[in-house]
C-alpha cells in the first residue's frame, strides 16, 4: 500500500476516477504480501500488486460497475490451481475485495504513508457494503473502541497487517502500516554490512553508528521504530549505548558477544544504574538459536530474532540457551 501513495495523490490531483482495491477476507493463496493493494480505474489502468495481478481486469470491470454516489463495493474473486500456477501464485484461493473511490479515502492517509509514518486506516462498511467511511488512526491517539484497539495492536507489531471485525452495524476493516523498523548497528566489519543487507531485504531501514554519541542520537530520533544491535566490545561504547536504549524503551536491544562479554556488560550496566528488569530485556548473546556459524547465518539469526520480538512471538534466542554460541 505504501508504494501506492504517490500514484494515488497524482490520480487525485488529475481528477481521475480511481479506486483503491484490497482484500477484506482471504482463503488459500499460500504465503502472500499482507500489504497487497492495487489502484484501478474503469479505463483499465492498474498500479500496485494484489495476487500477482491475476484479478486486475476483473477489478477494473467491478470498478466500472460501481454506481454513482456509492463509496464502496465488495466483490468476490477466486482462482483455481492451473490459473494460480500460471500467475506464479503458490496455490489457488478466494477473497472478498473492497473497492473504494479515491475520493472516499482520506487525503491524510496518502500523505502519512508517503512520509513513512506509522498509521492505520479504519473503514466502516454498512450492511449492504455499498457505503464506507474511512478514518486515519495513529497509535498515540487511537480511539478506545474495538477497531482503535486493534489498530494500535497491529501497529505495535511493526509489520503491515489487516483484520476484519464484525459488529452490529456491519463490517470494520482495520489496515495497519507501521513505520519500518530502523536497525542501528554499533560496530563495523563484515557482519555489520551483512546485517544491513538482510535488513534492507526485509524492507527495513539500517544504519551503522561509528560512536556512542552518534548511536544515541539516532536512537532518540527514531524512537519506537529503532532496534539496537551492538557488535562492538568496547565498554566505553557498548555500555552507554545499551543504557540509553533501555532508558528510551527501544523495542529491541541486542548485543553480540560471548557469555563472558555479556557478564562484563551486565556489571557495567548495573554500575551505571540499570535495573535487573532492564537487563532482562537485553538479547545477549544475540540472535535466535539456529546453530549459526558464518557471518551470513549470524545476520539471519539476528534479524529473525528482531522479527520475532517485534511481532510479539515467543522465540528461543541464544540468551535462553546453555549450548555453544557457534553451531
Amino acid at each position: 500500500m505504501r508504494e501506492l501513495a504517490q500514484t494515488a495523490r497524482q490520480w487525485i490531483s488529475e481528477g481521475r476516477a480511481g479506486f483503491l482495491a484490497r482484500p477484506v477476507t482471504e482463503q488459500g493463496f499460500g504465503p502472500r504480501e499482507p500489504a497487497g493493494a492495487v489502484l484501478v480505474d474503469p479505463r483499465g489502468a492498474c498500479a500496485g500488486s494484489l495476487y500477482r495481478g491475476v484479478f486486475d481486469q476483473e477489478l477494473v470491470a467491478e470498478a466500472a460497475a460501481v454506481p454513482a454516489g456509492a463509496t464502496a463495493r465488495v466483490c468476490e474473486v477466486s482462482v483455481g490451481g492451473d490459473e494460480a500456477a500460471a500467475a506464479r501464485l503458490v496455490c489457488g484461493g478466494r477473497a472478498e475485495v473492497l473497492l473504494q473511490p479515491l475520493s472516499a479515502v482520506p487525503a491524510q492517509w496518502w500523505e502519512l504513508l508517503e512520509q513513512g509514518a506509522g498509521v492505520a486506516l479504519v473503514t466502516r462498511l454498512d450492511e449492504a457494503a455499498e457505503h464506507a467511511e474511512s478514518a486515519v488512526v495513529r497509535a498515540l491517539d487511537a480511539p478506545a473502541d474495538d477497531a482503535g484497539r486493534r489498530a494500535a495492536e497491529l501497529l505495535a507489531t511493526r509489520r503491515a497487517g489487516r483484520d476484519a471485525l464484525y459488529g452490529e452495524s456491519g463490517l470494520v476493516l482495520v489496515e495497519a502500516y507501521p513505520s519500518a523498523p530502523y536497525v542501528v548497528v554499533c560496530g563495523g566489519g563484515e557482519l555489520a554490512e551483512i546485517i544491513g543487507r538482510q535488513a534492507r531485504l526485509l524492507e527495513w531501514e539500517a544504519v551503522t553508528a561509528e560512536s556512542a554519541a552518534e548511536a544515541e542520537e539516532v536512537l532518540a530520533a527514531h524512537g519506537d521504530a529503532a532496534c539496537l544491535v551492538v557488535l562492538t566490545h568496547d565498554p566505553d561504547f557498548d555500555v552507554p549505548v545499551l543504557k540509553a536504549a533501555l532508558a528510551a524503551g527501544i523495542p529491541y536491544v541486542g548485543a553480540l558477544g560471548s557469555r563472558r562479554t555479556q557478564a562484563r556488560r551486565r556489571e557495567g550496566l548495573l554500575a551505571a544504574g540499570v535495573t535487573e528488569g532492564g537487563l532482562a530485556t537485553v538479547h545477549g548473546p544475540i540472535g535466535l538459536d539456529l546453530g549459526a556459524r558464518t557471518p551470513a547465518e549470524t545476520a539471519l539469526a539476528i534479524c529473525a530474532e528482531i522479527l520475532g520480538v517485534l511481532g510479539g512471538r515467543e522465540v528461543k534466542g541464544l540468551r535462553d540457551s546453555d549450548g555453544p554460541l557457534n553451531g
